[in-house]
């Protein structure tokens, strides 16, 4: 059974006139990019879009930032990358890519179920960065070859998905999740609030 729960909004913090971060009317990955830096800047971590392939470079240094690299331009990739960064633990941060694996498409239904298992919670916070800029939420599948048992295991990863996100709008946002959406709420929605999306709003 789908998570039920009566629609609940996010007040996100007061405009401070003086902030240089101001309001856009369409998504931007570049100007998501400089904002980001700005806002978390005493996370010594930096966004960059771009890349062929996302990645993220952890800090070889106290002197270094860690760096977010998001593919080409696209603005919901550089949202996926960030969700990423606001779920690993402080251990996590300091390896390449969080130290996790990636396997290529054409994998197996376990690897497939190893691959959800993984993505539910970075994905749930998409969902959110998603609503939170006015953009529509894809799901990723990441697993193109997958064939049709892929297909058949799409709609109960969207559930999961969809059972996380609602579970993060009534128990709390992670800290720099809860950040990260206050900032979208003032870049693109002049502070307006999200709330907790209906499933079918969720591309497949």
């Amino acid at each position: 059974m789908l998570f039920e729960a009566p629609l609940q909004q996010f007040e996100p913090s007061p405009i401070d006139s003086s902030s240089s971060e101001c309001c856009y009317q369409q998504p931007s990955v570049q100007h998501l990019a400089e904002a980001f830096n700005r806002h978390f800047k005493q996370h010594s971590t930096q966004l960059m879009p771009g890349a062929t392939e996302p990645f993220y470079q952890a800090a070889k240094s106290p002197d270094e930032a860690a760096i977010i690299f998001s593919s080409h331009d696209y603005f919901s990739s550089a949202l996926h990358e960030i969700a990423h960064w606001c779920i690993a633990g402080v251990e996590r941060r300091q390896i390449d890519d969080y130290g996790y694996w990636y396997e290529p498409d054409g994998r197996s239904p376990e690897q497939q179920i190893a691959f959800f298992k993984v993505e539910v919670k970075p994905q749930a916070l998409e969902w959110a960065f998603s609503l939170a800029a006015g953009i529509p939420f894809r799901l990723s599948i990441d697993n193109l070859d997958g064939g049709a048992e892929a297909s058949k295991q799409a709609d109960a990863f969207r559930d999961d998905v969809y059972r996380q996100l609602g579970c993060y709008f009534l128990e709390g946002f992670p800290p720099r999740a809860l950040s990260m959406i206050q900032l979208l709420c003032k870049l693109y929605r002049q502070q307006h609030p999200i709330h907790q999306p209906h499933i079918d709003s969720c591309l497949l």
